[in-house]
């Protein structure tokens, strides 16, 4: 039998190299975010070429900075980044418990066990295991249940102020709001460094007005938002070198001046545009008292399009008459400019209410960290009030791994092998937490599974302080289950992709010599790889 040296020293089948190459790279990525997992989880030091330096413990923020090149480990940092985008906390989870998924498949092949009857068994723990936890899921019925701040105590790594931001907001929004399928509450968080921590009903456009002659500050406000550029429609330098061309160039200069003027007819007082401004309207839209605002990012062109009830307009469209233009226009009861923070704020829209979280920062440096806290605490906030919750703290994954250890009886034949890989990979993030506090993984685990099992609970778990075995949802100690639910089902899916790998081949560069000794491979009775 053709051979090969493992990365442990051990021979193994050479047919198992892709297999053991790929559970390596995956290991390597879960052994960079698990120590930032739980109560007492550290902090990443990441560091780039030129000296950027980043510290957090938010895994999705490490594996996305993180030089990887590896596939199957570029898998498993694309999942995390799906487990962000769609509920945006979870990604640490949803790593160890991926690479958990992988190590414990590997294990079983190595055994003897066929990766085929492997993957069944996985694919069957994993059913099981979302069907428990939707099951065990506790409703949110009230924007005042004092669970929502123990969440956002939790994502936001136990951050007071910032919990008590998102809670405050997520009251403001309320209930129909925050389930929509299309409003993130992470999307109305900014931070800036040197604010005040802040909720207000309205929004931040992150930009100062064009120039220090425009009103600072307005009242009764009529808006304007131009997706668009406020300058003259271009012609060309070969049709302006002719007469006829530069003629045409004074019509579009004379045209636009008009358009601009008509702005001013109707009254606008603010106007927003999404890229640069012209001189002669900078002149006239200052001569008339008008706050413009440019370069504005989408982002908060939107927000201020939904907040005042504007509807966005091309350049274009300042060619129509008065009345249709009128239509466009949105209201705000107050605009002003915060010269410290360098942003302009936009209140009492006559559009949808819109609620911005301002999350201030002493330096920096912190901005960053303290905007993916808030953001991880007000998705975290929003999956529980669609979604329900569950016991933190690895305490539910716990009594997951219990119930379907229990499903693994329904299972004949050599797939209950992969059943296990599931029982033990939902292990891993308590295992992980009691390990990050200094205690033994293994005790602890066992501790937990006993005490479970003799007081038929799914919320007891360790307290991370003193090694006890406690309840969580007690200690406030409390996951949202849209969060737990795509974690499972995300380690699932990279899991078993990674495990259906047989054999890695390199392609050939594209644009590569596709012809180089063609007749020579065919004679061989060879595929070019």
């Amino acid at each position: 039998m053709n051979l090969k040296q493992a990365g442990s020293g051990a021979e193994v089948d050479e047919r198992l190299a892709a297999l053991l190459t790929n559970a390596n790279a995956v290991r390597a990525i879960t052994a960079a975010v698990e120590g930032t997992i739980g109560p007492k989880g550290l902090d990443t030091m990441l560091v780039d070429r030129f000296g950027e330096v980043i510290i957090t413990n938010d895994g999705v923020t490490i594996l996305d900075k993180m030089d990887v090149n590896h596939p199957a480990a570029k898998m498993l940092i694309n999942i995390a980044k799906a487990q962000q985008a769609e509920v945006g906390d979870g990604t640490t989870t949803a790593t160890i418990m991926a690479g958990g998924l992988v190590a414990e498949g590997v294990n079983q092949v190595l055994r003897g066990v066929p990766v085929a009857r492997v993957i069944e068994g996985v694919r069957h723990g994993v059913a099981r295991a979302i069907e428990e936890i939707k099951r065990r899921g506790r409703k949110v019925t009230d924007l005042n249940d004092p669970v929502l701040r123990n969440i956002a105590m939790i994502a936001g790594r136990e951050h007071a102020d910032i919990a008590d931001l998102v809670v405050a907001a997520a009251r403001l929004i309320g209930v129909e709001k925050l389930c929509e399928p299309n409003f993130k509450l992470s999307d109305i968080i900014t931070a800036e460094e040197g604010a005040e921590n802040e909720v207000f009903m309205g929004v931040i456009v992150d930009k100062e007005r064009m120039n220090k002659e425009m009103p600072e500050e307005l009242t009764d406000v009529k808006v304007l938002i131009i997706d668009d550029a406020l300058e003259p429609e271009e012609i060309g330098d070969e049709a302006l070198s002719t007469e006829s061309g530069f003629k045409r160039y004074i019509e579009l200069q004379d045209e636009f001046k008009r358009n601009v003027r008509k702005i001013v007819d109707l009254g606008v007082r603010l106007v927003l545009v999404d890229r640069g401004v012209h001189d002669d309207a900078d002149e006239i839209l200052t001569d008339a008292g008008v706050m413009v605002i440019q370069r504005v990012p989408a982002k908060d062109l939107r927000r201020a399009a939904e907040h005042t009830g504007a509807r966005m307009m091309k350049r274009t469209g300042l060619k129509k008459d008065l009345t249709d233009i009128e239509k466009y226009l949105g209201y705000a009861e107050r605009v002003y400019e915060d010269e410290k923070l360098e942003h302009v704020r936009i209140l009492g829209g006559q559009g949808k209410p819109m609620a911005t979280i301002l999350v201030g920062a002493a330096t920096e440096e912190v901005v960053g960290e303290r905007e993916r806290i808030a953001k991880d605490a007000a998705s975290s906030v929003q999956a529980a009030i669609k979604g329900g919750y569950v016991p933190g703290g690895g305490a539910c994954e716990i009594a997951l791994a219990r119930a379907v250890e229990k499903a693994r009886e329904e299972i004949k034949g050599m797939a209950a092998y992969g059943v296990d890989c599931v029982t033990n990979a939902l292990k891993r993030p308590l295992a992980q937490i009691v390990e990050n506090a200094g205690f033994n993984p293994l005790e602890k685990v066992e501790e937990v599974i006993a005490a479970q099992a003799a007081k038929g609970s799914d919320s007891l778990g360790i307290d991370c302080d003193t090694g006890e075995v406690a309840d969580m949802l007690e200690r406030g100690v409390v996951d949202p289950v849209p969060v737990k639910l795509h974690a499972i089902k995300a380690a699932g899916e990279v899991a078993v992709a990674i495990l259906r790998i047989d054999t890695i081949i390199k392609k050939k560069e594209e644009g590569a010599a596709a012809g180089k000794n063609a007749a020579g491979n065919d004679a061989a009775g060879m595929p070019d790889f």
